[in-house]
């Protein structure tokens, strides 16, 4: 049986992005934060061209499912301080464009409720 888990670069990649396309757009100031955590996290050049593909296919009906997956992803390979690094990323991307949208506040709920940090 194939491993279909990402490393936990690409899989925090995973969620901000659909973090970023839950109200339906992405604003200039969240990609600046998602070209941030790019920068920090991927020490060398990397082609997003296949995640972005996998990202654009989901139907928004499948975006939770998928966020779940990736926080799995994530979680298993992270230790406490990259989560906490990555929930800051996360709530710098829904304060980006000064709107929390109700389904921005709902994927944010998400990682918190199921990775519980002692503070974030």
């Amino acid at each position: 049986m194939p491993n279909n888990r990402l490393n936990k670069t690409v899989a925090g990649y995973h969620l901000l992005m659909i973090l970023s396309a839950v109200d339906f757009r992405v604003t200039a100031e969240e990609d600046k934060v998602i070209r941030d955590y790019l920068v920090q996290e991927f020490p060398f050049r990397v082609n997003l061209d296949r995640e972005m593909a996998i990202i654009s296919n989901l139907k928004p009906d499948e975006w939770e499912g998928h966020f779940l997956k990736m926080m799995d992803d994530f979680y298993d390979d992270a230790t406490e301080e990259e989560r906490k690094k990555l929930l800051h990323f996360a709530i710098e991307l829904t304060k980006a464009d000064n709107v929390i949208t109700q389904e921005e506040n709902h994927y944010l709920n998400l990682l918190f409720e199921h990775w519980k940090p002692e503070e974030a």
